[in-house]
């Protein structure tokens, strides 16, 4: 009729209508940040839970590797090797879901970095790691020394010891080598970087496809022991600087204890640094 409006829609109106229904939108191409999923575990974190199972897989770790080198007097490589990546791989598979099974120190302090928890967490969750292996390491001391043929440290001052993480370059010239703190902290640097770049691809960044704890488990598991394998003669491959304190704490020994924790924090700090630089930008 002559005067109103007409109701019907056009044949363009329509057909822009299907297009608009049709067409993905731009922000649907757009691949989403690469650590969503981890930040959002650690955001929905039950704190005493999550603090309780950093100390359980920390405490495991020490004492089974500690045990390991007990046992077998500290000369066997395949070993010690095997014991760390078992045990780092059951226990990401574990306890992923409860904390982020972070187990380390400097792995703690590069995800706090990268934004993804708070400091107040992260010292947290280093106390309950440094208080696992301490625990751990002096019920080994309890148990297993003047028991067991422990292996030694210290030369003239000898001492027996409960996997503490030494090696040619932090053995107190026990094997004729000069010990060297820079060469220490530098090798601990590049273990712990080979270690960290492994977490970030397989755990930290969605986009690997890992999406159960199991498969991010195994890349972290096989990474600590091939690191052990290549650095353990030379510094005890640590990687860690809780697995370092908690045996230096029991025994008092302290001697280049400063680069155990200095090389792995810049390791992994510039582990993740690299990735999420590198790596983890959405093309």
């Amino acid at each position: 009729m002559e005067g109103q409006p007409d109701m019907e829609p056009s044949m363009n109106d329509r057909h822009q209508k299907q297009s608009d229904v049709q067409k993905p939108s731009a922000s649907a191409n757009i691949e989403p940040p690469m650590n969503d999923r981890y930040q959002k575990i650690l955001q929905g974190m039950n704190l005493p839970r999550g603090l309780a199972a950093e100390f359980i897989g920390v405490f495991t770790l020490m004492f089974i590797t500690g045990g390991t080198v007990i046992v077998t007097g500290g000369d066997n490589l395949v070993a010690a090797a095997l014991a760390n990546g078992i045990v780092i791989t059951v226990m990401i598979a574990t306890l992923f879901h409860v904390s982020g099974a972070q187990f380390n120190p400097a792995v703690s302090i590069a995800v706090t970095l990268l934004g993804k928890q708070s400091w107040s967490r992260c010292i947290c969750f280093i106390l309950a790691q440094l208080a696992g292996a301490t625990f751990a390491a002096w019920l080994l001391w309890a148990t297993l020394l003047g028991v067991m043929d422990a292996p030694v440290v210290g030369g003239d001052t000898a001492i027996e010891h409960v996997g503490l993480t030494v090696g040619l370059f932090s053995d107190l010239d026990q094997l004729g080598i000069a010990d060297s703190g820079w060469r220490v902290m530098v090798l601990e640097l590049i273990a712990a970087f080979f270690l960290m770049f492994v977490i970030m691809g397989v755990i930290v960044d969605r986009r690997s496809g890992h999406d159960t704890p199991v498969l991010m488990a195994i890349p972290v598991g096989l990474i600590v022991a091939g690191d052990i394998i290549c650095f353990g003669p030379l510094t005890g491959a640590s990687m860690n600087p809780a697995r370092s304190f908690g045996p230096a704490l029991v025994l008092d020994y302290w001697h280049l204890q400063w680069a155990y924790w200095v090389g792995p924090i810049l390791g992994a700090a510039l582990a993740a640094w690299c990735y999420q630089a590198v790596i983890g930008r959405s093309e």
